[in-house]
């Protein structure tokens, strides 16, 4: 069978690619001049769709970058969108940005390690009442699995957990000790991370080569109560 994804038939379907406002259109013409990494076109025209299907109430992201994703979200759904970035000046790009395109009573900028802030919102997160129905991680792709450990006790029951660009260019595809050094540690995190994912019990996951690949993940929360002995708001009330 030939392998149909190559850069004539991502250039193709680019074409199809319309932006949704021009305030959208503008900000990814700047994310793209200064090679600031936001999600691929054809990665945000998947998203849209599942957005539009699952019309979630809270939103949760990891790599808010300079905004794109969040902004997009906001003009996509009607949910509260909380993300999350440690570089400060990526933070106050995103700050502004999400103030310009109107959505600052919207989306909630967190500037911080993602680990420190996701544990401080797993203390004032009540998951049954206010649980993310739909997860993005778009942060450091060797950093995945702790991500993902810090992130499910946060989704809500059928909630999405995505994380974009698992398949790094393809590098993941390769053996570690076929790639240059540099690469060999991310490789084998990336690997294991999406091993992980699909010997989950409590997640139903498919990887798709959209973009630069994703994963998407719907969480059982029934099944993950279970996997991990006791859910989260049991443990704090012990």
């Amino acid at each position: 069978m030939n392998n149909i994804v190559n850069d004539i038939i991502s250039t193709y379907i680019d074409a199809f690619y319309q932006e949704q406002t021009e305030d959208l259109k503008e900000l990814r013409a700047f994310a793209e001049e200064r090679y600031v990494p936001i999600i691929l076109k054809d990665t945000e025209e998947l998203l849209r769709i599942i957005l539009a299907l699952q019309k979630p109430a809270r939103i949760l992201e990891i790599g808010t970058a300079i905004g794109y994703s969040a902004c997009f979200f906001a003009e996509t759904c009607g949910a509260h969108i909380t993300t999350i970035e440690r570089d400060p000046d990526y933070f106050r790009t995103a700050v502004s940005n999400v103030r310009q395109l109107g959505h600052d009573g919207q989306v909630d900028v967190l500037f911080g390690e993602a680990s420190e802030v996701l544990q401080k919102l797993a203390l004032s997160t009540d998951t049954a009442a206010e649980g993310f129905d739909f997860i993005f991680i778009d942060a450091s792709k060797s950093h995945y699995r702790e991500f993902w450990d810090l992130c499910a006790p946060l989704c809500a029951d059928d909630g999405l957990i995505i994380c974009d660009n698992v398949l790094m260019r393809g590098l993941t595809a390769t053996r570690p000790e076929e790639a240059a050094h540099k690469h060999r540690t991310s490789i084998r995190n990336m690997r294991d991370f999406l091993q992980f994912l699909k010997e989950l019990p409590y997640a139903d996951t498919c990887i798709l080569t959209v973009g630069d690949g994703i994963s998407i993940s719907r969480i059982d929360r029934t099944a993950y109560q279970e996997e991990t002995g006791k859910d989260r708001n049991q443990d704090e009330e012990c």
